[in-house]
């Protein structure tokens, strides 16, 4: 009973799905044979593959290295560390996804912040809103995104082009947050140093752009069988410290509230399908049950894309739920969720306020 209670408190999430699960099967009968049909194949195939190949960059040490290089170009200032740890995050979760990035960074973001004398709280929510937004850029940078892509059949510069104005935007927005930061010096430790598994790295690489390459040709399935094998062949590490369990999670996410997206549809309730109306929709309800289930949520109404996308990206800031990534930074971190929704609360806010203003100057 022990373990249980402690896999139910390490899985929150996953544990509330299932529990979901079994509340709108009772509701609904059919729910258990419609299982398999609710579930986007094609995009749990691809998300697993960008996990896979993200976890293999995280393992060969790339990441860490190009972190403790920011920390020797901070020159012993906080604020300049910001500076630097924020564009080298959120260029880094457009590529191998914001959770991921969260589980490389915020242990040395944290660690660098508790010996330099810098709110932890801070410099972690900081990490994790840099990750948000750049994972926004592309169509691989976070679950949502890869969902939307794979379900308008976009191109994969068609999403990048489409969001890049937004992202430099919200990016720019962080800035009074790190230049209110005082210029105090600190000390780096000098024992610092990180070992880079250049053949890791090289192989996860390879098979990162094959991924994207193979989802552009709608081959997401051999995609994912050739992440499997030459991981397994050459990644070892990467094929077995993979959590495992982050996919069921997905798995539930696509069919726990493709149900309520029914149930919401039959109910006669009415959805906004497009401009800010759904953007904020949709950043609203990120903020209650976090931004991928309400990728899904919303997804079945065939809302505009775009609309949809910034919202539930901008959803991703806010409270600590808006997204997976602000609850592994504040449990890496061990930081309270009340300190970190000091700094990430505002944001939200900011950012949709400007991002509303923008909008609706462009379509005036």
């Amino acid at each position: 009973m022990g373990k249980l209670t402690e896999v139910i408190k390490r899985e929150w999430f996953l544990s509330l799905l299932v529990a979901l699960y079994a509340t709108l099967s009772i509701v609904d009968h059919s729910l258990l044979s419609n299982t398999p049909r609710f579930i986007d194949w094609r995009s749990l195939a691809f998300i697993t593959a960008l996990f896979l190949t993200s976890k293999a960059i995280e393992l060969s040490g790339a990441f860490e290295w190009a972190s403790l290089k920011a920390l020797k170009l901070s020159g012993g200032s906080e604020r300049r560390l910001l500076m630097v740890f924020i564009p080298v995050i959120a260029t880094s979760s457009a590529i191998i996804m914001n959770d991921t990035a969260m589980f490389v960074f915020v242990p040395i973001v944290a660690m660098t912040a508790r010996l330099s004398g810098v709110s932890v709280a801070k410099a972690t929510a900081l990490s994790a809103i840099a990750a948000n937004v750049g994972s926004s850029l592309t169509p691989i940078g976070n679950p949502q995104n890869v969902i939307i892509w794979q379900a308008y059949r976009l191109g994969f510069f068609e999403f990048v082009f489409s969001m890049a104005p937004f992202v430099v935007f919200w990016l720019v927005l962080l800035l009074p947050y790190v230049l209110i930061v005082k210029k105090r010096p600190f000390e780096t430790r000098k024992e610092l140093t990180m070992h880079v598994d250049k053949p890791l790295l090289v192989v996860s690489v390879g098979l990162l752009a094959l991924n994207v390459l193979l989802a552009e040709l709608h081959l997401q399935y051999a995609g994912l069988a050739l992440t499997l094998l030459i991981l397994f062949l050459f990644g070892r590490r990467a094929f077995f410290n993979f959590d495992w369990a982050l996919i069921l999670t997905f798995a539930l996410i696509f069919v726990d509230f493709r149900e309520l997206s029914i149930l919401l549809s039959e109910s006669g309730l009415s959805f906004p399908r497009g401009g800010i109306e759904l953007m904020l929709l949709s950043a609203g309800i990120s903020q209650v049950i976090s931004n991928v289930p309400a990728t899904v949520l919303l997804l079945p109404l065939e809302p505009e894309w775009l609309s949809l996308a910034l919202g539930v990206n901008l959803g991703g800031n806010g409270v600590i739920v808006g997204s997976l990534a602000n609850l592994i930074a504040v449990r890496i971190a061990g930081v309270s969720i009340r300190d970190f929704q000091k700094y990430s609360l505002p944001y939200f806010l900011l950012s949709t306020v400007a991002t509303v203003l923008v909008l609706s100057f462009l379509h005036s």
